[in-house]
């Protein structure tokens, strides 16, 4: 027996079939396709995370130390050679050579060679010093002072001096009476020589 249908249903039928056949299919993946698939994203993931991290900054190349080397005292060319400094002894020495031995020395209460006698006169009217000085003997090498002080017109009468040469200077501290003289004279003879004291001079005379 043959079924007729409505035509309403032919139609739904029709449409649904239609529409069955439009809509598209799902596809299915593979396990394989599946585990590669994670793979790809994990390596993704650590790309991602590796760009994240902030760059180092690289340290500044370490400076090489480079030794300084001693200043040195270069010696200036000169045409003209050096002289060695003189040790202390040599200066010494010749200090010693150009020095006065009697100078500062004390002449002896009875100096040794030909004896003389020496009046030393005061001719002014103030007490004065005197200082006589024994030039070096030739024959003795005695030298040196002696000082006397001699009021208003004294004198003094040595016997214990020596023949040689003599300086005196008398002086005084008298602002109204001023003594500063010198004189000199050589003795040669054991008679008595004599020396007189002004204001400005001492006189020099033989016996």
């Amino acid at each position: 027996m043959k079924h007729i249908y409505p035509l309403s249903l032919i139609l739904l039928i029709t449409v649904f079939a239609s529409a069955c056949s439009a809509a598209p299919s799902v596809p299915t993946m593979s396990a394989v396709d599946v585990q590669n698939t994670a793979v790809a994203a994990a390596f993704t993931l650590v790309a991602q995370t590796q760009a994240a991290i902030p760059t180092a900054t690289p340290l500044p190349p370490t400076e090489t130390f480079t030794p300084t080397l001693a200043v040195t005292n270069t010696p200036l060319a000169t045409d003209t050679p050096l002289s060695l400094p003189t040790s202390q002894a040599t200066l010494t020495a010749t200090s010693q050579t150009n020095v006065d031995p009697c100078a500062n020395r004390a002449l002896a209460a009875s100096p040794r060679g030909r004896e003389t006698t020496i009046l030393i006169v005061n001719t002014v009217r103030t007490r004065v010093t005197v200082s006589l000085y024994l030039n070096e003997t030739a024959s003795w090498g005695e030298c040196g002072y002696r000082s006397y002080i001699l009021g208003p017109r004294d004198s003094v009468l040595i016997t214990d001096l020596i023949q040689g040469c003599y300086n005196l200077w008398a002086f005084n501290s008298d602002a109204q009476n001023p003594v500063n003289a010198s004189g000199a004279g050589c003795i040669n003879n054991p008679d008595k020589w004599t020396f007189e004291i002004s204001s400005e001079t001492i006189k020099f005379t033989g016996p």
